[in-house]
């Protein structure tokens, strides 16, 4: 997406309120695919899953931007970039002011402490064996944080209780089996809030739960954003979840973003043809309201093999001839909102 370019100032001042935070310029990640043994023999061409395919955008401090978009779109492995949980294969990770690339040894640990992410999946993601005292104060003593123990002890103590288990000290010593799965994501939230961090990477956070706890869990985070000027990306394939939650949203198709902007600026003036399929099915409160809601057909291509020009095409229900040649550039709507389709030129 057009974005402005960040300063590279070093060592680079903490950024405030709405300045950028990170600065992403043509990001791709690809995963070579493994072949078989003679297929690997006499073929010599590699083949790639291209998970992310030149992704720009900019995050801003303080703020909660969702990344939205169906499984597979690439979504997950760009929020793990952001971490250095996976390495780009090319463009750049700019955060305040300075390139991830160039981070190694000390920084890359600092950096660490200020970058997050709480797993999708709450059963899986806690070791069932350890408490949940053991769990949140993990991050402390691995990063050498705490000078005593009962400092340490305080800090676990204060990010559970942020976290919405009250009171903390009945539930320092239990394990995972004995809570639920709503007060599991809530040991995952203190585990990564303990930290104090900059920016958390939130992955499909609530996907895994029942309806009912959703609403207290995304409360929490935005709790928690208000309340230590959290950064958030904000990860789902549930655009009504995004439309609650976020400030601006960032649509992703096959490895791409197509359309970017204020969330109530593209939930009300969506521009790709994507974006709309995706808002023409989110329920509405009204039952006589009426709706043409736009089903997609096919299934999504494989990454491995994109289609030429717009990679949306072959399912684009607005789709031309020149859609099959032209790759689209992004479009200036208006503000922050852009959106890649060449029909808006």
């Amino acid at each position: 997406m057009a974005t402005e370019q960040a300063g590279h100032a070093d060592p680079a001042p903490a950024p405030q309120a709405g300045e950028v935070l990170f600065d992403v310029k043509g990001l791709e990640v690809y995963f070579p695919i493994q072949e078989g043994f003679f297929k690997s023999m006499v073929s010599t061409e590699k083949r790639f899953v291209r998970a992310v395919d030149h992704v720009s955008f900019q995050v801003k401090k303080g703020e909660i931007l969702a990344l939205v978009g169906e499984s597979g779109c690439g979504k997950t492995t760009t929020g793990r970039a952001l971490l250095r949980l996976e390495d780009a294969t090319a463009g750049e990770i700019v955060y305040k002011g300075r390139p991830l690339r160039k981070y190694s040894g000390k920084e890359l640990r600092e950096y660490r402490k200020k970058a997050q992410i709480i797993f999708q999946d709450p059963y899986n993601s806690i070791n069932p064996k350890q408490t949940i005292f053991d769990i949140v104060a993990e991050p402390l003593e691995v990063n050498s944080v705490c000078s005593t123990e009962h400092e340490k002890e305080e800090r676990v103590i204060t990010a559970i209780s942020e976290a919405g288990l009250r009171p903390a000290t009945e539930y320092l010593y239990r394990y995972p089996h004995e809570l639920s799965g709503g007060q599991r994501q809530r040991v995952c939230i203190a585990g990564a809030t303990v930290l104090d961090p900059d920016v958390i990477v939130a992955d499909e956070p609530v996907a895994s739960l029942d309806v009912s706890i959703r609403n207290d869990i995304l409360k929490l985070m935005v709790e928690e954003k208000e309340k230590h000027d959290v950064t958030y990306i904000f990860i789902t394939h549930d655009l009504s979840l995004a439309w609650v939650i976020s400030d601006r949203i960032a649509v992703m198709y096959l490895g791409r973003i197509v359309e970017i902007g204020e969330t109530e600026e593209v939930v009300a003036n969506p521009k790709h043809p994507y974006t709309k399929a995706l808002i023409s099915v989110i329920p509405v409160p009204d039952p006589l309201a009426k709706r043409e809601h736009v089903i997609l057909k096919g299934e999504t291509p494989n990454p491995v093999d994109i289609p030429s020009g717009c990679r949306f095409h072959p399912r684009c229900p607005e789709a031309i001839d020149a859609c099959k040649e032209i790759d689209p550039e992004d479009v200036h709507i208006r503000g922050d909102h852009y959106a890649a389709c060449i029909r808006l030129k």
